[in-house]
This record gives C-alpha cells, sequence and structure tokens, in this order.
C-alpha cells in the first residue's frame, strides 16, 4: 500500500482530522510503571525516530528527571503522557513529538488489519473529512479577478481528490492566486504535491520534495515530483501569493518553502512555526503511543529544510493584515503589465490600502458629517456613518482614506466629504468611470 508522508503535528495517523478518542484517567502510576514506559519509548525512538545521535540524549535525561521525583506529581497515564512530551520536545527541539494515553485507540489500531474493521475506518474518516469539506474553508474570486483559498489542512488526496480539483478549476480563470495558510496545520505531502503541480509545466520533470523515512526498520527514500497529469488547467505563469502565519505548520510550510524555492509564490506574513519533519504514529506499550518524527524532507534547490527556525517570507507582515497586503500587491503588479484594467485596479487599491493600515478619521469630522443632503442623509451610529435614502436604504460609510468612504455591498462608486471652514458642505459620489455628482448639504 503507498506510504502517505503526513506531517501533521497533533493529529493521528489514521484520521487527519480527529485527536485521539478521549479516555477516562485511569489508577495512579507507580514510579516502577513510569520507568517501564521510558524504556519502552527509548526502543521506540531508537528503531523510528530519525535522527539517531539526538535518540540517544533523550533516554538518560528521562531517566533523570524519575530518579529526581520529576515525575512523582504525575498521579494518571494523561498526566505522564504530557510531562513525556514536554520533555521530548525540550531535549530534542522538535516540535513534533507528542506522547498520548489512549488504550481505546491503541486496541483499535492492533485491530485495523482486520479487513471490515479497516473499512469501517476508513468509511468513518471519509465522512469526518466531509463534515469540514476536506479542510478548505474558503474558495473565492476577490475583486480584480484574483483568486483566493484558504484550507486548514492537507487532506488525503485519495479522499480529497474531487474537492481539490474543483477548487483548483475554480481558481483557474483568475489572473491571479492567493493561498492562505496563516492557520493551516499540515497533513499529506502528497496534497501539497497535487495542488503544487497546478502551477509548474508537465513538460518538464521538476522535483517538489526529496526525503525519506523509517517504516519497520527499513530505510526508504523517495522523491515528489510534478504530477504529469491534472484535472483542469494548469496555471503556470500565473502569480501566486502564500500567505503564512506563527500557526502554518508541516505540509503548510512544505508547501510555501517549496513554492518559494522554486521561484513559483511570493510569500507574505510571518515566520512558521518550523516543524519540517514527517511524523508516524507508533505504539509504546498497550496504553501509551508516541508520534515521532521518522525522516527528513529536503527541498529541491539547496536540499535543506527549516527545522526549528521557519520559514521566512519574503514580505514581513503581521498575518493578521497579510491578506488584503497580498491582494493589493497582486492588484499593483496586475496593473503593471496589463493596460486595459489599469483604470480598474488603481480603484480597487484605496479599499486594500485601508484595511492594510486603518486610516485616520477625526471623530469631530464624522459629527459634522451627519446631516441632510439633497436626496439623501447621513447619520451617525455608534462611532459608524450610515448613509441613507428614500427614507428606507441605509448601509454603511467605511473609510478608507481621512475624508473618502467606500460604501456597504457596493463597488462602483464612493463618497468623499468636503468641508469649508470646519463644516461639511457637499457630499461628492465618485464613481468607477471617473465621474462625479455632487449633493449639497442642506443644514
Amino acid at each position: 500500500m503507498r506510504y502517505h508522508l503526513s506531517l501533521l503535528q497533533t493529529l493521528s495517523a489514521l484520521s487527519i482530522i480527529c485527536a485521539s478518542g478521549t479516555s477516562t484517567a485511569g489508577p495512579a502510576m507507580s514510579r516502577d510503571e513510569k520507568g517501564a514506559i521510558i524504556a519502552s519509548l527509548d526502543s521506540t525512538l531508537t528503531a523510528n525516530y530519525a535522527f539517531p545521535d539526538i535518540a540517544r540524549r533523550i533516554s538518560p535525561v528521562l531517566q533523570e528527571h524519575l530518579k529526581k521525583g520529576d515525575y512523582d506529581s504525575a498521579t494518571t497515564q494523561e498526566e505522564f503522557a504530557s510531562k513525556l512530551t514536554d520533555d521530548l520536545v525540550k531535549v530534542s527541539g522538535d516540535l513534533h513529538f507528542l506522547v498520548g494515553a489512549d488504550p481505546k485507540w491503541i486496541a483499535e489500531f492492533k485491530a485495523k488489519a482486520k479487513p471490515a474493521l479497516k473499512a469501517n475506518m476508513r468509511k468513518e474518516e471519509l465522512s469526518r473529512l466531509e463534515e469540514t469539506n476536506f479542510g478548505f474553508d474558503e474558495v473565492a474570486r476577490l475583486k480584480g479577478n484574483i483568486g483566493y483559498i484558504r484550507f486548514s489542512y492537507f487532506a488525503d488526496p485519495e479522499l480529497a481528490y474531487d474537492t481539490a480539483a474543483s477548487v483548483m478549476r475554480f481558481i483557474g480563470n483568475t489572473d491571479a492566486v492567493i493561498i492562505d495558510l496563516r492557520y493551516n496545520n499540515g497533513g499529506y505531502l502528497e496534497m501539497a504535491q497535487f495542488l503544487a503541480s497546478y502551477f509548474f509545466s508537465s513538460e518538464k520533470d521538476q522535483l517538489l520534495f526529496d526525503y525519506y523515512y523509517n517504516e519497520d526498520g527499513k530505510r526508504i527514500e523517495r522523491g515528489q515530483w510534478v504530477l504529469p497529469g491534472l484535472p483542469g488547467k494548469r496555471m503556470v505563469d500565473k502569480p501566486v501569493y502564500i500567505l503564512t502565519g506563527s500557526t502554518s505548520f508541516s505540509s503548510a510550510e512544505w508547501f510555501s518553502y517549496a513554492m518559494k524555492k522554486l521561484g513559483r509564490a511570493t510569500l507574505i506574513g510571518e515566520r512558521t512555526a518550523g516543524g519540517a519533519h514527517p511524523v508516524a504514529r507508533k505504539l509504546v506499550n498497550d496504553d501509551f503511543f508516541v508520534q515521532v518524527p521518522i525522516g527528513q524532507i529536503r527541498d529541491p534547490v539547496d536540499h535543506g529544510d527549516f527545522e526549528g527556525t521557519g520559514v521566512q517570507p519574503d514580505i514581513p507582515s503581521p498575518s493578521i493584515r497579510a491578506l488584503p497586503l497580498a491582494h493589493k500587491l497582486a492588484l499593483e503588479n496586475l496593473a503593471k503589465t496589463d493596460d486595459a484594467r489599469r483604470t480598474e485596479f488603481v480603484w480597487l487599491l484605496p479599499s486594500l490600502t485601508a484595511a492594510i493600515q486603518r486610516p485616520h478619521v477625526d471623530a469631530g469630522m464624522l459629527q459634522k458629517a451627519a446631516g441632510k443632503y439633497e436626496g439623501r442623509q447621513i447619520v451617525l451610529d455608534n462611532g459608524t456613518l450610515y448613509y441613507i435614502w428614500r427614507d428606507r436604504f441605509r448601509v454603511a460609510l467605511e473609510p478608507i482614506g481621512p475624508d473618502l468612504f467606500a460604501v456597504e455591498g457596493v463597488s462602483d462608486f464612493r463618497y468623499r466629504l468636503n468641508a469649508s471652514r470646519g463644516k461639511v458642505t457637499t457630499l461628492e459620489r465618485m464613481n468607477k468611470d471617473g465621474s462625479i455628482q455632487s449633493y449639497k448639504r442642506l443644514d
């Protein structure tokens, strides 16, 4: 069976969206029991951890903690698992480590070789994935014909193939693409391979990820290349912007890193978490398991990785403002090459600039703006200006400049307040085509 390279930190190797089954606290653990678990954990790490020299340093540290009584306060399996996790991460510096206590999951894992049970587990997994749309949270066509995809994990492509393909078809006719990985915790590298392949030609072999991993005592080396056949059109010349944040992890980081290294994307946002290693869940005994990094991935250009350091964006930005910044950058770059649509792009820029850096609007100006104008009225309600016409329709005015306001739900015009001698005298409707209508103040 094909091995899926999973890089999801906190989720099960069997189900990438569900944490291990809930277990109730068992009887208090003795020091001898804890020592036996540490010994078994050492054997598991020796057989599976990708970095033997680090593995050899871990057990003595854990044994010393046990001897000093540092684990005595952990009376339950869950508490002891938590402390082991903390110490594994501290000694190794590897954020992928996770020790868990879940006898129910372990029993199911041992029984999964039975075909009927395995098929049922796969069916349940598919159902859970469908409930979250395989991680695809938002797919949109932003103003200016910019494609936008936000997803929270990289799903197993064997299950998510149709959904992922439909997402890529949706953005196929856009002029640039923004891929939002700010809150993506990783998942299957095969999905990263599938999505990345859309941005490269099939006429040339292109390596995306090069790696090795341990499986059943064997070292397996593989490379993942651009796929030769895809549903929908490729976007080999389309500008790509990837949004990153401190919670971007594992496969999300590798997707970003490879696209950056290969010159196919501009990264915008914050430095990522720095979890570069593929993981698998391994049994320690009948009650405990450990999620352990089993291999190492290398980038296709310099053959390095970003473990512990994270992926540095090309354009640093607070992650909360990365989307409007990427949108603005995409439009600015398109305006340089598309003369026919330059006016449209320039029209959209003030709103995006305001979303990146909120313009200062004088509170006194807002109060002075409230009043009656020809055929319309402006009111100030709880700090927000509202535009009212025909005594029935009411929409908010959103500041995009000191005296410039976007209109809620409207993209074809905006309003400017003109003041004279400390008083707002006219309301100007500024249309997308460049024309202007003025409305005199009546009160």
